[in-house]
C-alpha cells in the first residue's frame, strides 16, 4: 500500500518458495527491483511447488521487476560474486537490500548428524550470508544506504535443561540452532560497524511457525502455533526499509516487531490489509521478542 522500496535493488536468497518467495513478492510490490536467488529454476525441477520462473512471471504480471538467478548457495565452490554481479547488471543498480533467507534445517540428535550435514548447514546458513554481505557492502557504502536482513530462528536460543526440559525442535536442533546463533551474533557486530554508513543490519525470526512447503517436512503444529506468511514478510519489509538511527542491530521476532512498530500488515501484493493480523489483533501472550 505504498512505494517504500522505489529505486531500490533487492537480492533475496531462497526465493523460489516459502519465506524467500513471500519476501520477494512483498518487496517488489513496494517498488523494489528484485533479484531472486534459488536452486529451483522452473516448475517441476523440485518435488515442492515454486520456482524462480514462476516468481519472476508473477511479479512482472503485477507490474514489478524481477530477475531469477539459479544458484546453489550451499556449494562451497560457487563464486557468489557472480550472483551479485548478475543481479546488479540485470537490474541496473547496486544491491542495497539483502535478504539472507536460504537455509537448511536438519533436526537430528547430535550423535546421528553426519559431517556432510554439518558442512552443508554451515555453508548455507552462515558462510553464504557472510559472503553475500561482504560483497554488497561496498556498493551500499557507495550509495550511503543499505539494509541487510538475516532470517533467523527461535531455535538459536539454547534449549532448557532438566528439570524444565522442553520437547520439540529445540531438543534436536543443535546443528540448525548453532548456525542461527552464529548468524545472530555477526548481525549485531556488523550493525555496530555500519551505523555511520547508513546501513542497517538486523535479524528476524518467525514468532510462530510459518507453514511453508518445506516446513511441512519438519513440523505438524496446531493453528494457534502458526502465523501467516504476511506477518513475517511485513516484518522483513520493515527492517529492509528502516534507518540506522531507528532500527539496527536487532535480533527480533516478526509479530513482536509488528506490534512494537504498530505497523499495518498488508497482503504480499500490498493492495490491501491482511485482515485478522493487524497489531491490535495479535494476542500479546504470543510475543517472544
Amino acid at each position: 500500500m505504498g512505494r517504500s522500496c522505489e529505486g531500490r535493488v533487492a537480492l533475496v536468497t531462497g526465493a523460489s518458495r516459502g519465506i524467500g518467495e513471500g519476501a520477494a513478492r512483498r518487496l517488489a510490490a513496494e517498488g523494489a527491483a528484485v533479484a531472486a536467488v534459488a536452486r529451483t529454476r522452473a516448475d517441476g525441477d523440485h518435488r515442492l511447488p515454486g520456482s524462480l520462473e514462476r516468481l519472476v512471471t508473477d511479479i512482472a504480471e503485477l507490474g514489478g521487476r524481477a530477475v531469477g538467478i539459479p544458484a546453489d548457495l550451499s556449494d562451497p565452490s560457487l563464486d557468489r560474486s557472480n550472483v551479485v554481479a548478475q543481479a546488479e547488471e540485470a537490474l541496473g543498480g547496486k544491491v542495497d537490500i539483502l535478504i539472507n533467507n536460504a537455509a537448511r534445517a536438519f533436526y537430528q540428535p547430535f550423535a546421528e548428524l553426519t559431517e556432510k550435514r554439518w558442512r552443508i548447514a554451515y555453508e548455507l546458513n552462515v558462510w553464504a550470508p557472510w559472503d553475500l554481505a561482504r560483497l554488497v557492502l561496498p556498493g551500499m557504502r557507495e550509495l550511503g544506504r543499505g539494509a541487510i536482513v538475516n532470517i533467523s530462528s527461535g531455535v538459536a536460543e539454547p534449549p532448557s535443561l532438566p528439570p524444565n526440559r522442553a520437547s520439540g525442535p529445540t531438543m534436536t536442533g543443535c546443528l540448525y540452532g548453532s548456525t542461527k546463533a552464529a548468524l545472530n551474533r555477526w548481525t549485531v557486530g556488523l550493525a555496530a560497524e555500519t551505523w555511520d554508513d547508513g546501513i542497517t543490519v538486523n535479524a528476524v525470526s518467525p514468532e510462530a511457525a510459518v507453514m511453508t512447503p518445506g516446513a511441512g517436512d519438519y513440523v505438524n503444529l496446531p493453528p494457534e502455533s502458526l502465523e501467516p506468511m504476511e506477518t513475517m514478510c511485513e516484518a522483513i519489509l520493515a527492517l529492509g526499509t528502516a534507518k540506522p538511527q531507528e532500527l539496527t542491530g536487532r535480533i527480533t521476532y516478526s509479530l513482536s516487531l509488528i506490534c512494537e512498530l504498530n505497523r499495518p500488515v498488508c497482503t504480499l501484493e500490498g493492495t490491501e490489509l491482511h485482515l485478522g493480523w493487524q497489531p491490535d489483533d495479535i494476542d500479546p501472550n504470543r510475543l517472544r521478542g
